[in-house]
């Protein structure tokens, strides 16, 4: 069919019910480098306004880092700027084999394969190497990535009730006829910021012969006691079968990702995994700046102990001041709103006191549970987010919502 003006009039009115909805997602323009404190161009005006950045995946500070920005011109000047290739075929550099295991050793695997991206990692990794006899058994809350990664894959696939070790135990029983039982969850659950309880998930698996697959992507870099995620941070590093994370977050913030794990499933990958066979390989810019990064990691916590005491100042202070704020370790605070429309107006308030947040809602999360996600980097500082935390509770008290559970705030304004 042609893009006919009735076509064109159909879409247009689909996008209509998504505005009148409030649901309609708009973008930002920076017009500076990624950072705790940026410039911002909100959509409708051509000023600009220097905020403070609670909502990036910016975990360590390290994506306008110096040390990291050096690394990247580095790998410009001497490996190019792309491959032009995918890696089978001319797309493979010595710095890439090199980044592999530097992951590996970094990761605590047999074997890493890098991927454009996380995402890519996720849609690839379970049709390479699961089929029509094994089973899948995800969580509910996993990310959309691995949800789509599922759904191109041949297995036999199951849900388990959010970080419910019991009904996940009752899963790996029925299954138990299956060629091999895959339990996939997110280390970090991104919208609500809790963890897996990774330690219980592995010693299920042990119990029932089963694999599990964790998604770090929110987690490595600063989660454990030296930054290697939630595996470090549970006690369960080299028990994790399948690991998959992201270059694009707290390891500097660019794009990339990869499967890390058994060295047979990565090799499969490396065989099957259509993102990888059928993508460009990562830039070299970035493999050299992430090798940076990893070195930035094992030379110091540093960054990571001051993302974990900002964090606990974020959430104590949040709550002290009567938000509705999800529990939990990781440095990903949801407020809660539970309105599409509060949880936008509130954000458009907030910019305007000089802090940059983000409304979220379905279907970005369910209907009903809208929210504005704050992240914490070590590049904040205690007195900076003393500024954002009065800002919060003027918004807040323009709004009423201080003090409100979710049936107050769902009284007062809706779903």
């Amino acid at each position: 069919m042609a893009y006919s003006d009735e076509l064109r009039r159909t879409l247009g009115g689909e996008l209509d019910a998504i505005r009148e909805k409030g649901l309609f997602k708009e973008e930002r323009f920076i017009h500076s480098p990624q950072s705790s404190d940026i410039r911002v161009e909100y959509p409708g005006g051509s000023e600009t306004r220097d905020v403070i950045n609670l909502c990036a995946n910016n975990y360590l500070g390290l994506s306008s880092h110096p040390d990291v920005i050096a690394a990247a011109h580095k790998g410009l000047d001497e490996r190019g700027f792309g491959m032009s290739s995918v890696r089978f075929i001319c797309g493979t550099q010595d710095v890439h084999r090199e980044l592999e295991g530097r992951l590996s050793e970094f990761l605590g695997t047999e074997e890493t394969i890098l991927f454009p991206s996380c995402l890519d990692a996720n849609a690839g990794v379970f049709e390479a190497v699961l089929g029509p006899e094994d089973v899948l058994i995800s969580d509910r809350l996993v990310h959309a990535s691995i949800i789509d990664g599922i759904r191109l894959c041949k297995a036999q696939h199951d849900t388990y009730k959010h970080a419910n070790m019991e009904h996940l135990e009752k899963k790996l029983q029925q299954y138990a006829d299956k060629r091999s039982r895959l339990i996939v969850t997110d280390g970090v659950f991104s919208m609500d910021g809790d963890l897996a309880p990774l330690d219980r998930i592995c010693e299920l698996a042990e119990q029932y012969d089963a694999m599990v697959f964790v998604d770090d992507a929110h987690a490595s870099g600063f989660l454990g006691k030296t930054g290697r995620g939630t595996p470090e941070h549970f006690g369960v590093m080299g028990k994790i079968d399948i690991l998959t994370t992201t270059l694009g977050k707290a390891l500097g913030g660019a794009s990339g990702g990869c499967v890390s794990g058994r060295k047979e499933i990565v090799e499969l990958c490396r065989q099957r995994a259509r993102p990888y066979l059928f993508s460009n390989s990562v830039a070299p810019p970035i493999v050299s700046a992430a090798l940076k990064v990893l070195d930035i990691l094992s030379a110091s916590t540093e960054r990571r102990d001051k993302l974990e005491e900002n964090t606990r100042f974020w959430r104590s202070a949040l709550g002290e001041a009567g938000f509705a704020i999800k529990q939990g370790d990781s440095p990903i605070v949801p407020v809660m709103l539970y309105n599409a429309k509060l949880a936008q107006d509130i954000a458009r308030d907030l910019y305007a006191e000089g802090i940059y947040v983000i409304g979220f809602f379905f279907p970005v999360v369910p209907a009903g549970q809208a929210r504005i996600r704050t992240q914490l980097s070590a590049d904040h500082d205690i007195p900076t987010l003393q500024r954002a935390l009065e800002a919060f509770r003027k918004v807040g008290e323009k709004y009423g919502i201080l003090g409100l559970d979710k049936k107050g705030i769902i009284a007062k304004y809706g779903t």
